[in-house]
């Protein structure tokens, strides 16, 4: 996928051995400013959610089993982040975002596999800043790395973890793996 007014690299996928189709995303962060007027890159960041939604719903009419995964830049639900009210004004859990990534979802009826084994009432984050001394003790995450896939592939679902502790890893990410564990094929 390619945006038209755009030469980023921001979608690579493979075809699995058993015909599923693994798709990669970067959106885009988005920059600072939640105004897509005063803002090109948060104008940009909407816009390619857009997108994604209209290549997803030809997706879905091609039947082709699919995972999609990767870093969204959006934490969507309200324990996506670690103060629901404090964020709506920041770029990533602003209401534009938020609804265009739930109009991604539904395009497809992708299963959010993080939200399928983690309750929505409960916090759940894949990403802290590294402008905070003890990220541990602030806790001050978002939900920004999200794996989703396609209804058939729900009762495949084995397991899911986010690996926190490779956030004190020697030069850690201020993102953590998020991994999936899926029977293919069977």
């Amino acid at each position: 996928m390619k945006m038209a007014d755009s030469d980023d690299k921001r979608h690579i996928s493979v075809t699995l051995p058993d015909g599923t189709a693994l798709h990669n995303f970067y959106v885009p962060a988005g920059g600072d400013i939640p105004d897509p007027v005063a803002n090109p890159a948060y104008d940009f960041k909407l816009r390619f959610v857009e997108h994604m939604t209209q290549w997803s719903k030809q997706l879905k009419k091609s039947g082709q089993n699919a995972i999609i995964l990767g870093d969204f830049n959006i934490a969507p639900q309200e324990h996506d982040v670690w103060s629901h009210k404090q964020l709506l004004n920041v770029v990533s859990h602003t209401p534009a975002e938020v609804e265009r990534l739930n109009a991604l979802q539904a395009s497809h009826d992708w299963c959010d596999v993080g939200r399928h084994y983690t309750p929505p009432e409960e916090k759940l984050y894949s990403w802290w800043s590294y402008r905070n001394r003890d990220w541990k003790k602030s806790n001050r995450g978002r939900r920004l790395d999200h794996v989703w896939v396609t209804p058939k592939l729900k009762p495949a679902l084995k397991r899911f973890d986010i690996l926190r502790d490779a956030r004190d890893w020697d030069s850690p990410s201020d993102h953590v793996p998020v991994v999936i564990d899926v029977a293919l094929g069977q």
